[in-house]
């Protein structure tokens, strides 16, 4: 990062019960007894209030409510939000609380699944927030985990957009650098886990919404098989369910230790069972390179040597890297554009009865309104556009009879400065840059197969690249093991790492 640069990085990180840390080193602080849930939780809460007025990341906090990015308070008043006392650990029967390995660890929750006792807007002025009533399904499965959630993680509406940049409050801002994205659609957990508020954070991915912020803020994001987790009730619903439910960390055992204890909560017996992994194995991989994407468009140069550092790296340890050519047309980018609009329909005209009956949807941002009419207008072609964006999921798929592995970007491009992608820009102009910017993440949603962003490369602007590693439905084994070899063979970078002048 350029020195005149660096001033505009902020962090939380410091001398106190959470310190440099991830949630595993702070589970064995916490059962050595050299520290409480309760310390935890304060010192989570008091790097909230050191951060929040800078990137808000969080949207409603657990003690009282408040909207936080929708009418800033004033910060007295954040401050006594954030202090309270409270832990809000949920345990969901018998075998939760004896399988409860993140007991106390402080996280937060994306703001579009049902928290008992938070509101939720999905990141929308369209609705009225209340508290919910009950939790959802999903949110019972990350509470049996034992993590202490202390409010609920910004996103931009409905988690449409590549950057956390709601058109009716502040955008969320990269710790890296204030006046660049922090991705999104789980941009705000992205932030608070970059910024050192809290070791993770829940995050979900309908089209890279865990990679794309993981990519963008340094961090490590798993998007899992279709159905390794728990679907909330509008994933079920969707003619090909797009989501998959995870978080966003600082370290590889992070993730692979959440998912692998979230299994006990509910495991899905039509999927290999996902060990816990905790080290590289040595078997070595066939891997195939993709540097661009389907969409015509070129990897600019610095996300394009990052993939190629990568790769060699790889190809030192003794794996077989080879290029590649994904198996997908460009009319992949054509449909996959029309089923994002088409969910931008269905919110439109269900949310009402769907979500809260508050809805407006005269309020819904003018990105969204451009999706839902995109769709409208070619809504005769949806059956073909599904048809094919099926049959392109098989031939995806195909590809790992002989391959164990595809790297490529995460992200065509690096990190967008803010503005360049919010919501109010004319509709042609977004919906061209966000197919040229997100156009690697997409198909393994479709597909349903599991892929992870891991943060191996720096701009010469001084902010994260992430790579993406995809790998066959169930085989995240495979990724978390890979995951672990390149960050033994190249340690990733972290803001408290940097050098301050």
């Amino acid at each position: 990062m350029n020195k005149q640069d660096r001033h505009k990085s902020i962090h939380a990180y410091q001398d106190d019960a959470l310190g440099t840390k991830d949630a595993v080193a702070l589970v064995q602080d916490l059962r050595a007894s050299n520290v409480s849930a309760t310390e935890l939780a304060q010192a989570a809460r008091q790097r909230a209030l050191r951060v929040e007025p800078s990137i808000h990341a969080i949207t409603f906090n657990r003690h009282n409510h408040t909207r936080i990015n929708h009418a800033p308070p004033s910060l007295s008043k954040l401050s006594q939000s954030l202090l309270t006392q409270t832990l809000f650990t949920q345990t969901q029967g018998k075998q939760a609380k004896n399988a409860m390995f993140f007991q106390g660890i402080p996280s937060y929750i994306k703001d579009n699944i049902a928290v008992k006792g938070l509101p939720t807007s999905y990141g929308s002025a369209a609705f009225k927030p209340k508290a919910e009533t009950r939790h959802g399904a999903y949110t019972k499965q990350f509470l049996s985990s034992g993590v202490n959630v202390l409010g609920k993680s910004a996103l931009p509406e409905f988690g449409f957009n590549a950057s956390t940049e709601p058109a009716h409050t502040a955008p969320t801002c990269n710790p890296w650098h204030l006046d660049y994205s922090s991705g999104a659609s789980s941009g705000g957990a992205a932030a608070l886990v970059a910024a050192g508020v809290v070791p993770f954070a829940h995050g979900n991915d309908g089209g890279g919404s865990i990679r794309i912020p993981a990519a963008c803020c340094g961090l490590v994001g798993l998007k899992p098989s279709r159905n390794r987790h728990i679907n909330e009730f509008a994933a079920k619903t969707l003619p090909i369910n797009i989501v998959s439910e995870g978080v966003l960390t600082r370290s590889v055992r992070d993730t692979a230790y959440f998912h692998f204890e979230l299994q006990k909560h509910y495991r899905n017996t039509n999927l290999p069972l996902l060990p816990l992994v905790t080290s590289p194995n040595k078997q070595r991989l066939k891997i195939g390179l993709v540097t661009d994407s389907v969409t015509g468009f070129s990897s600019d140069t610095d996300t394009r040597e990052s993939v190629l550092k990568t790769a060699r790296l790889l190809e030192e340890a003794g794996h077989d890297v080879k290029e590649i050519k994904l198996p997908v047309s460009a009319q992949f980018a054509e449909d996959f554009g029309l089923y994002w609009g088409m969910l931008s329909f269905l919110v439109k005209k269900t949310a009402k009865q769907l979500f809260n009956r508050s809805f407006n949807p005269e309020l819904l941002d003018p990105f969204s309104h451009g999706l839902a009419n995109h769709y409208f207008k070619h809504i005769h072609k949806t059956p073909a556009f599904l048809f094919r964006l099926k049959q392109q999921a098989q031939v995806f798929k195909k590809q790992f009879e002989q391959l164990d592995v595809v790297l490529s970007p995460v992200l065509a491009q690096t990190t967008r400065p803010l503005g360049e992608l919010h919501p109010n820009t004319p509709y042609d102009i977004l919906f061209e840059r966000l197919t040229r910017y997100a156009s690697f993440t997409p198909i393994a949603n479709v597909a349903g197969t599991p892929a992870i962003s891991l943060p191996m490369g720096m701009s010469r602007d001084g902010l994260p690249i992430g790579i993406q590693l995809a790998s066959n439905l169930g085989q995240e084994q495979i990724l978390l093991e890979l995951a672990y070899e390149l960050e033994e063979a190249q340690p990733w970078q972290h803001l408290h790492n940097l050098v301050r002048h």
